[in-house]
């Protein structure tokens, strides 16, 4: 399947490259890259709206145009609930969880959980977690899904096109942090919003309206199916397509996980993943964190016109291929005998849009898929150098923690691309459900943690450190199973032989089981052993989060900052001129470790910096209007799941 593209939609995405490019770039040029806070949370002086844009665009990525739509064409509605869902936990982020996050003056995840556990294990382990996470799952599935549509789509050649994708954004994610990170970020937001919404106009337009659509695609397969819809019974629309809540038994999402598995799911993802928090962190105050939360929230609401409304119309428009029942007719269009729902959105944007518009689209698709990309890059540089690199170079000086961070992103980026051919047999099939039903296997013990921490002083590092690991086994094992026994082809007409484990309990359910079964292990085990003393838990917990008395700063903060003024006075005598000072001068600004003129601050000064940057104050007036802004968000998302049940 290849469509074709026009000059005008080549020069649109010239342009859009160019525009990124320049944007990334001119964030390097702004003050605060040269320390880690400048760096991993941008200075901590960004505005609500590129909080909110970044929250959202790291979150859209080329997934959500492959895996949201192509499941919404599969299977109908029900996956909107995955959108919709996250609007509750964006809420949560703001109001509950990063009040705790900042009041403890926390750069990472692993680092908050340094501070609320004690030891190195806990937040050892998280940090391999998450870095293993995002090179397993996140870069490699962002990847993917661009590899999907640039090679079967557009015919290019996949290792290069993600190759030069990849190299554009680890040079403004490499030389500019989290701020380059969300300026972009902004920008791609915008034109992702608007690109996606005039495809959706236009399909709306195309299939005849709201009620049109819902008619037709209650109707829409291939014609062989039509003809013979007992054999090819898989290939036609489910009967439940038009609702959200769907059986516990027979639906692909049942409403009971949707209720139980999946919150477990979207509060790991949208309030302790150190993707989507660092965005919330890097606000200038509380005030902006809560209004930042609370504008991706409403940015997730849209998903249904956006995603999931075209993925259906896709189908309507192309059934012979999107919803192709046949192995080997799928197999003829797109390469994979699994089915071809994942091209649902790709295919609408190149047959629909004209001239131009078309091209605008691609650039939203690159968009999102760099968006993630880097968002990821930045996130897992600042675990690997906060939590995991100072656990080995103590004594780390803040030039050797840039480096260290970037040397990062590159790693990551070459690991990424020698993963592609892997990517590349991957097969498809509804791949929404494919990444979710990884997650699910591995993510619920870590969010039981991190809800056992912030609301139960009681817990204990032993109780957390042998959950994590006894949960790891049970969800490690289902996965095997999952890989192990996989489901017959739509249309092959072979028996589903797969064990009851795996057929009959959805994914959802297991992580609904899994959370439960980390939570009895943590909890029996806490009840057997000694818990921290109630003076270290200052800060570090829901209850404690306003806790008057200010944490201490840590003797390795001063012994770095004369280790800082050492090796400046070794600069100083090693000046040779002005051969030198050029030198320096590009060094410091690709590594990122361009000087304040007064960077050396006393206790006293270091001590106000910290009551600053770890401040829940709000305004009164600023609190209330969130609180009623919130409060209707969360009344409108729960209308519409009321509406569309």
């Amino acid at each position: 399947m290849v469509e074709t593209l026009h000059t005008e939609d080549y020069v649109t995405i010239a342009i859009y490259f160019v525009v990124v490019l320049a944007v990334g770039l001119w964030s390097t040029f702004r003050p605060n890259r040269g320390n880690a806070t400048g760096y991993f949370l941008a200075g901590k002086t960004m505005h609500w709206i590129p909080v909110g844009a970044s929250i959202y665009a790291s979150n859209i990525g080329a997934p959500m145009f492959i895996g949201l739509a192509g499941t919404a064409a599969a299977s109908g509605l029900a996956v909107t609930i995955y959108e919709w869902h996250a609007v509750f936990f964006l809420i949560a982020l703001g109001w509950i969880f990063v009040p705790v996050y900042i009041s403890c003056g926390a750069f990472t995840m692993p680092e908050y959980l340094r501070k609320r556990f004690g030891g190195k294990r806990i937040r050892m382990y998280s940090s391999f977690f998450a870095l293993i996470g995002y090179v397993l799952f996140n870069i490699t599935i962002e990847i993917y899904s661009g590899a999907i549509f640039l090679q079967h789509i557009l015919d290019w050649n996949m290792y290069l096109s993600v190759v030069v994708i990849l190299a554009v954004t680890a040079v403004y994610t490499v030389v500019g942090g989290l701020a380059s990170v969300i300026y972009t970020d902004t920008l791609q937001s915008v034109i992702l919003v608007v690109s996606a919404t005039v495809l959706f106009i236009l399909s709306m337009i195309e299939v005849g309206g709201w009620n049109a659509m819902t008619e037709k695609y209650m109707n829409s397969a291939a014609n062989y199916t039509l003809l013979n819809q007992s054999f090819y019974s898989c290939g036609m629309p489910r009967e439940d397509a038009l609702h959200i809540f769907r059986s516990p038994k027979t639906g692909d999402i049942p409403w009971t996980g949707a209720l139980t598995g999946l919150s477990f799911l979207g509060l790991y993802v949208w309030c302790q993943d150190q993707l989507i928090v660092q965005r919330t962190l890097s606000a200038k105050n509380m005030v902006h964190a809560k209004a930042g939360s609370l504008f991706g929230a409403l940015l997730k609401i849209t998903g249904l016109l956006l995603f999931v409304v075209p993925g259906m119309i896709s189908r309507i428009l192309y059934p012979d291929e999107i919803a192709c029942a046949d192995p080997k007719k799928c197999d003829e269009f797109c390469n994979n005998e699994a089915g071809c729902s994942n091209f649902a959105y790709p295919l609408l944007v190149l047959r629909l849009l004209p001239r131009g518009l078309k091209g605008l689209m691609l650039a939203a698709l690159l968009a999102a898929l760099m968006s993630s990309l880097t968002s990821i890059l930045n996130s897992a540089s600042a675990i690997m150098t906060m939590d995991i690199w100072r656990q080995f170079r103590k004594q780390a000086s803040q030039a050797e923690l840039m480096i260290v961070g970037r040397v990062t992103v590159l790693i990551l980026v070459g690991i990424s691309i020698i993963w592609l051919p892997i990517l590349e047999a991957v097969e498809g099939g509804m791949f929404w459900f494919y990444m979710q039903a990884i997650r699910s296997y591995l993510i619920p013990p870590m969010c039981v943690l991190f809800l056992l921490a912030f609301f139960w002083k009681r817990l204990t590092e032993q109780a957390t450190f042998w959950g994590l690991m006894l949960s790891l086994v049970v969800g490690i094992v289902r996965m095997a199973l999952d890989f192990t026994y996989v489901a017959p082809v739509c249309g092959s007409g072979e028996p589903d032989n797969r064990p009851a484990i795996v057929k009959d309990i959805d994914f959802l359910h297991f992580a609904a089981i899994l959370a439960i079964f980390s939570f009895i292990a943590m909890f029996v085990i806490s009840m057997f052993t000694k818990p921290r003393p109630e003076r270290k838990l200052r800060r570090v917990t829901f209850w404690t989060k306003n806790d008057k008395e200010e944490p201490e700063l840590s003797s390795e903060d001063d012994e770095e900052n004369e280790r800082e003024k050492e090796r400046k006075n070794r600069e100083n005598d090693d000046d040779d001129g002005m051969g030198w000072r050029l030198r320096k001068a590009c060094k410091d600004w690709v590594c990122g470790t361009v000087e304040d003129s007064k960077k050396y601050l006393t206790h006293e000064e270091q001590l106000k910096l910290r009551q600053k940057m770890t401040s829940l104050e709000e305004k009164p007036l600023y609190r209330k209007l969130l609180n009623i802004a919130a409060i209707l968000v969360a009344i409108f998302t729960t209308f519409l799941i009321g509406f569309f049940y």
